[in-house]
Order: C-alpha cells, then sequence, then structure tokens
C-alpha cells in the first residue's frame, strides 16, 4: 500500500476545498483510464510507476524507489519479485553500499515497458488534443503550479514570466478584492479597509489623468498577482498608493521593481516628490521604500479596520 506524509498546518481545511480536491480526483481518474486496466495492460497504475523508475534511473536502487514513490516497503518488494519471475529484472551487488543491490531491466524489461511508455505519451497528447494552444497552455501551467504549491522541492523547475502591464476591465475589482482578502488574512483587518481601497480606486478611475498618473498591474506566469499607483498630488507632488502582491509572487524582488516603477514614472513627468502613507506593521513594504530613500516623516497612533494601528507618511525628493 502507498502512504504519505501529510504535513501539519494550525488551520483545518475548509470542507468545500476538500470536497472539490475529491471531486477534481475522481474526474482526473476517469479521464485518464485509471479505473480501467493500466494503458490497456494487466500491469497496476504502480507496476508501471516501479518500471518507469526502473527504465530511467542511473543506478535504481529498491529503498529510493520506494521513498520516492511512497511505497511500502513490503509492497515494493513483491512487485520486484514479480518482475524477476517475469524475467524482466536483474540485480546487480551496490559498488559502494553492500546492503544495496543496483537493478536492472533486461532486454525483455525494457521491451515490456516501451509501449506502455508511447500509448501513455499517446493518451497525454489526445487529452490536450481538443484544446486550442492557448488552453493547453493553460492547462500545463496549472499542473505545474499545482506541483509547486504541494510540493515546492520535487516542483520542476522553470522560467517564471513577469509582466507589467496596463489595467484592463476587471483589474480594477481584481485589487480591491485581493486587499480585502490579503489584509484581512494576514493582518486580521476588517471590512473598513476594503471600503477604504475601493473609494481610492473609484476615484483614480473617475478623475484618471493619463499625463500625470498611472497604474501597472503586474502578471507572473499569466496570473494577476500584484499592483501598484501613481496619483497626482498637486503639480510637484506624486502619491504612490496600493502597493499590492499576491504571497506567491512575494521574494522575487517583483514589489521593488513595481515601486521602481512607479519613481521612474513621476521623475520623467517632472514631478519634485513622490510621497505615500502607510502602516508601521507592513514591514516588507517600508523597507523597499526605505531602501529607495524615502524619509519618514510622521507617524501617528489611530484605531482603524478593527484594529489599533500606527500610520506613517513617507516621502522621497525626486530632484
Amino acid at each position: 500500500m502507498t502512504t504519505a506524509t501529510i504535513p501539519a498546518h494550525t488551520a483545518t481545511p475548509d470542507p468545500a476545498a476538500v470536497k472539490a480536491i475529491r471531486r477534481f480526483n475522481r474526474f482526473y481518474t476517469s479521464r485518464i483510464g485509471m479505473l480501467d486496466p493500466y494503458l490497456g495492460s494487466d500491469l497496476s497504475l504502480t507496476d508501471v510507476r516501479v518500471l518507469y523508475e526502473l527504465a530511467h534511473r542511473q543506478t535504481p536502487v529498491a529503498s529510493e524507489i520506494g521513498r520516492d514513490l511512497r511505497l511500502d516497503a513490503g509492497y515494493l518488494s513483491r512487485i520486484l519479485r514479480r518482475f524477476e519471475a517475469e524475467g524482466w529484472l536483474t540485480r546487480e551487488p551496490h559498488g559502494r553500499d553492500g546492503r544495496q543491490s543496483v537493478l536492472r531491466l533486461t532486454e525483455a524489461g525494457h521491451a515490456a515497458f516501451a509501449p506502455l511508455q508511447q500509448k501513455s505519451r499517446d493518451e497525454a497528447a489526445a487529452l490536450l488534443s481538443p484544446l486550442p494552444p492557448a488552453d493547453r497552455q493553460q492547462v500545463v501551467d496549472a499542473m505545474a503550479r499545482i506541483e509547486r504549491l504541494l510540493d515546492p522541492a520535487s516542483a520542476p523547475a522553470r522560467t517564471r514570466t513577469i509582466v507589467l502591464r496596463d489595467p484592463l476591465p476587471g483589474d480594477m475589482g481584481w485589487v480591491v478584492q485581493q486587499h480585502g482578502e490579503l489584509y484581512a488574512r494576514e493582518y486580521g483587518w476588517n471590512g473598513e479597509f476594503e471600503a477604504l481601497v475601493a473609494d481610492i480606486v473609484a476615484g483614480f478611475v473617475r478623475k484618471f489623468q493619463p499625463e500625470w498618473e498611472k497604474c501597472w498591474i503586474a502578471e507572473l506566469d499569466g496570473e494577476r498577482v500584484g499592483a501598484i499607483f501613481v496619483v497626482r498630488k498637486s503639480a510637484a507632488t506624486a502619491q504612490l498608493r496600493l502597493l499590492l502582491l499576491a504571497p506567491a509572487a512575494r521574494g522575487m524582488g517583483l514589489g521593488a521593481r513595481l515601486t521602481d516603477e512607479c519613481i521612474a514614472f513621476a521623475r520623467n513627468k517632472g514631478y519634485r516628490k513622490m510621497v505615500l502613507w502607510t502602516n508601521s506593521c507592513l514591514e516588507a513594504a517600508r523597507a523597499i521604500y526605505a531602501k529607495r530613500g524615502f524619509r519618514l516623516d510622521k507617524a501617528e497612533p489611530y484605531e482603524g479596520f478593527g484594529k489599533q494601528l500606527v500610520g506613517e507618511t513617507w516621502s522621497l525628493k525626486l530632484r
């Protein structure tokens, strides 16, 4: 039987989320035929996975295969003995560890595995072939994201694509929603904060001055993950507002990049100063501002968003 280690978390998963995962499991296993004889053979899915590891590892040993596939040692041993009886597998002494044997597929073993591998490729292609190219890439990206979230250490490494773009219809609503959700989850702020963000965003849209103001939406691998605004406070002063970065995009320098875009824009437009208002608890954002030369001008305690907070005004001379 298979075993898996489940990491402990402080919060119990939402029953609706558990139900959604089970529903997806039923859907996907049905689509790939896991409820039928696997790949049209007499082998189980686990048998084929063990064959795959034996065919693709340089020096496969039973303990490593069992660990990586999370298989019970006794169960794996029975599979390997069956493969030996079929003439698919041999064992050789391990050069550096006398307790281990190196497992090798014979020619007959490779011959048994090759059509299964090709059939697996064909079935994966058949799943994607009805989709247009853009949708195929979305499926691949979604699967990679699931791997990264559930097992970051083993997820395949790949180049991440970051894009900063102008806002599109729907983006402003997303900015308000994300502020409300993130600050409630991470700082316990109530709906007053979401209302404040909604007012700021609505004012930006209604009074937008394209020659003097700008908003950037940040995308990571095609998904919105951040935003920032420059607002005209006066003829000489620009205001940085609503820096937002989703957890999935943190640690990549994207918050700093968004801030740099604002500063460069303001300088290019001839502003003499940039100001911003933040809170003392937002340490990551404050570090970004301080590193770019912003100075803390004023700090005032206040009660807001359901918390006791300290509001801060920062400024940066641009000329």
